[in-house]
């Protein structure tokens, strides 16, 4: 139990000591970093909508086997 208790002290003097030395030139802002959220989501809506591209017509066997000779 002690060694999480030390762990903690230890974890917690690190964190605030590079708190302190960033001072005001932390971004605590996690993966916004300037994008606009609604863009994401528009994108994904839009790509959702699109028609997916024709799949080609499957080959009967006996013209793969022609084809091969």
């Amino acid at each position: 139990m002690w060694k999480i208790l030390v762990g903690f002290i230890i974890f917690a003097a690190a964190a605030l000591f590079l708190i302190f030395k960033a001072g005001d030139k932390v971004d605590m802002q996690g993966e916004a970093a300037g994008h606009n959220p609604t863009e994401v989501h528009s994108a994904s809506a839009s790509a959702e909508t699109a028609t997916p591209a024709p799949v080609a017509a499957p080959v009967p066997a006996s013209d793969t086997a022609a084809s091969s000779k």
